[in-house]
């Protein structure tokens, strides 16, 4: 049987490892070392490592993979494939020569399109309204190796960060288990990318969900969808920060000053650089999230504000 080794840390990773083990033979599951989260800091585990535990597979948390003692160890494996997805740590040459038919990634876009560590956010707020999985032989190169196959997904009006990295994820495992067989036999032509046409993507960090309400309400409506669940689009109300979950975009113009709160109809909405985001799901720092219809009627000086810092 195909010996595989699996390499992945966060959700997107964890319906491609079930699917790969329970049809082969997982000697290894590789994922990042637990990293404190929260305000008490407390050591977190991946959600790779949980679904490792939980089916009693071989588990390796190795801080890099650039030290020989590492390369050695993953060797003594002795794996024909490995198999990463959203792993977050660089493989070297030394560990993309081990497994006896390579290395392949799982990526979740349309490469040479995002490559890098966030593509699904970047997708989200490029306004795409196509992406999908794409399969590749892993080189020393962020996202750069030859395509071995590819499906796309539409990309829903509504879709957030956290829906559309659940149907990647479901798409990833399938196409997956389509593929290795024929690939394993040599049935498949490694295509190389086109690096003219290649963009990039980074990570996203805290900062990234902070509005700035010169923009467009177009942008920021992909803002608010791109960074759910994390790190949400905020902005600031009376000096708490003041989150927005859901919203919509109003083509009119408005007179008032970007970020100043205005009421239309039943409806709540913040003047932009263009047009009006209007506000279905807000939640102020400490408190649940709620409708903007709710928020502004327990806060009377709401309507006429101006948000931000």
């Amino acid at each position: 049987m195909t010996r595989i080794v699996f390499m992945g840390t966060p959700e997107f990773a964890v319906p491609i490892l079930q699917a790969l083990a329970e049809q082969y033979e997982l000697v290894a599951v590789y994922t990042r070392m637990d990293k404190p989260a929260g305000r008490g800091k407390q050591l977190v585990e991946s959600p790779v490592k949980m679904f490792a535990r939980q089916h009693n597979l071989t588990l390796e948390q190795p801080r890099t993979l650039r030290n020989v003692g590492e390369q050695n160890r993953l060797r003594g494996y002795e794996p024909d494939l490995i198999v990463v997805a959203a792993y977050g740590l660089i493989l070297p040459q030394a560990v993309l020569e081990t497994p006896t038919y390579g290395c392949i990634n799982t990526h979740p876009s349309l490469l040479p399109r995002w490559r890098g560590a966030s593509p699904i956010p970047f997708t989200i707020l490029a306004g795409d309204t196509e992406t999908g999985v794409t399969l590749m032989q892993m080189d020393e190169g962020l996202d750069t190796g030859p395509i071995l196959t590819v499906r796309t997904l539409p990309v829903a009006p509504d879709e957030t960060t956290g829906s559309l990295t659940a149907k990647l994820s479901k798409l990833g495992a399938e196409l997956l288990l389509e593929m290795i067989p024929a690939y394993l036999e040599g049935k498949i032509t490694p295509i190389p990318q086109d690096n003219a046409q290649a963009t990039m993507t980074r990570l996203v960090a805290k900062e990234d969900g902070r509005i700035n309400w010169q923009t467009s309400a177009v942008y920021l409506e992909r803002m608010v969808r791109a960074y759910q669940p994390w790190p949400t689009a905020y902005t600031f109300y009376q000096g708490d920060m003041f989150k927005i979950l859901r919203a919509s975009v109003m083509d009119s113009s408005a007179p008032e000053l970007p970020g100043t709160v205005l009421q239309h109809g039943k409806e709540i909405g913040v003047a932009t650089g263009k047009g009006i985001l209007i506000l279905h799901e807000v939640q102020l720092a400490g408190k649940r999230a709620m409708s903007a219809e709710e928020f502004a009627r327990g806060q009377r000086e709401f309507v006429g504000s101006r948000l931000g810092s």
